[in-house]
C-alpha cells in the first residue's frame, strides 16, 4: 500500500495518544477515518481537530465503544458502513489498549482480566469483526499494536506486569500467525505487529479512568507496595503526598518518553507504507529487541534491567 490517499480507515483507541495522532496523519493523507474509543470528550476532540485539517468531503466518523465487549465492536463495524457509506475498509488499526492487572498473584482478578481483555481481545473482537470489510477492498492492512512486553514482559523486576505483558505476546503471536493464514485465504490483506517502546502519552492516567472510573483512583497501597520494593523510605508519606509523587512519575514518563505518539505514529505509517510485518518504534525499542535477542536467558536480571534503562534511554 504506497499510498494511503482515498483509503478508508479504522483505528481503535482514537482518543488520544498514538491512536489520535494516526487519525491526524491519516485525515492529512487523503484518508476517510472512523476511530472509536471509551472516552466521548477526547474522541471528540480528536475529531475537530482532524476536521481542521481535512481536506474537502473528507469525514471523520466516532463510536462509544470498549473493544473489550464483542457487541459493541459489533456495532461500530455496522456504524463504520453506515457513517462512512461503505461496504468496504483498506486499514484496521487494532491500536486501543491499557496498562494495569500487575500482579496475577496479589493483584485484582478483575483488573487483571479486563487489561487483558481490552489489549487482547480487543485485537481479537475487531479483527473478526473488521474481516469482512478487508476482504471486499482491494487491498487491506491488518495493523496490530503489541509492545515491546510483547517480547520481553517486564518493566523491570520490582514491578509485576503479568496482564499486559500476556496479552501484548498474544497480540504478537496471533499477528505472526495471522500472516500465513491471510496469504493463502485472503492475499490482499496484509498484517503487520507494532511494538513500541516508551511513547510520551497519557496512558497510566486513562488506564486508571477505564479500570476504577476516576483518574484520581490512585491504589495507595499499592503504589506504596511498589515504591518500596524500589528502595524508596514512603513510612513518612502522607496520601496525598504518595498521589503527588505519582503525578510526577507519570509527567515525567510522558515528557521524558523517548519518542512521542506523533513520532510513533509516523514511524507505524512508515512500516505499513513499506510492508513491513515487524514494527520496532522508538530507539529504545530497537536496543532492547538487540538485547532480549543476544541474552535471553539475562533478560529479567536485576543487571539486565539497569543496563537497559541506561542504554534506552529511560528516566524511570
Amino acid at each position: 500500500m504506497k499510498s494511503f490517499e482515498g483509503k478508508i480507515v479504522v483505528v481503535t483507541g482514537g482518543g488520544a495518544g498514538m491512536g489520535r495522532e494516526l487519525a491526524l496523519q491519516l485525515v492529512a493523507m487523503g484518508c476517510d477515518v472512523a476511530i472509536c474509543d471509551v472516552f466521548l470528550e477526547t474522541m471528540a476532540e480528536t475529531q475537530r481537530l482532524c476536521m481542521s485539517q481535512a481536506q474537502q468531503g473528507t469525514r471523520v466518523s466516532t463510536f462509544l465503544a470498549d473493544v473489550s465487549i464483542e457487541d459493541q465492536v459489533l456495532a461500530f463495524a455496522q456504524a463504520v458502513t453506515r457513517d462512512l457509506d461503505t461496504d468496504h475498509i483498506h486499514l484496521l488499526f487494532n491500536n486501543a489498549g491499557i496498562g494495569g492487572g500487575g500482579s496475577f498473584v496479589d493483584g485484582s482478578r478483575a483488573e487483571w482480566e479486563k487489561t487483558f481483555s481490552i489489549c487482547w481481545h480487543g485485537v481479537y473482537y475487531c479483527t473478526r469483526a473488521f474481516l469482512p470489510l478487508l476482504r471486499n477492498a482491494e487491498e487491506g492492512h491488518i495493523v496490530n499494536t503489541s509492545s515491546v512486553n510483547g517480547f520481553w514482559a517486564s518493566l523491570g523486576p520490582a514491578r509485576p506486569h503479568t496482564a499486559y505483558c500476556a496479552a501484548k505476546f498474544a497480540v504478537k503471536g496471533f499477528s505472526e500467525a495471522l500472516m500465513t493464514d491471510l496469504s493463502l485465504n485472503a492475499p490482499h490483506i496484509k498484517c503487520s505487529v507494532v511494538m513500541p517502546g516508551r511513547i510520551g502519552t497519557d496512558i497510566s492516567g486513562n488506564s486508571r479512568k477505564v479500570l476504577r472510573g476516576s483518574e484520581a483512583a490512585i491504589d495507595i497501597s499499592a503504589v506504596r507496595k511498589l515504591f518500596a520494593a524500589q528502595g524508596m523510605d514512603v513510612t513518612g508519606l502522607s496520601d496525598d503526598q504518595v498521589r503527588a509523587r505519582v503525578a510526577e512519575r507519570e509527567k515525567r514518563f510522558r515528557e521524558g518518553a523517548p519518542t512521542t505518539a506523533a513520532e510513533a505514529a509516523t514511524i507505524i505509517l512508515g512500516g505499513v507504507k513499506s510492508e513491513k510485518w515487524r514494527i520496532l518504534v522508538g530507539k529504545d525499542a530497537e536496543f532492547l529487541d538487540d538485547r532480549v535477542r543476544a541474552a535471553p536467558e539475562e533478560a529479567y536480571s536485576p543487571a539486565f534491567y539497569e543496563t537497559l534503562r541506561k542504554g534506552a534511554g529511560w528516566r524511570i
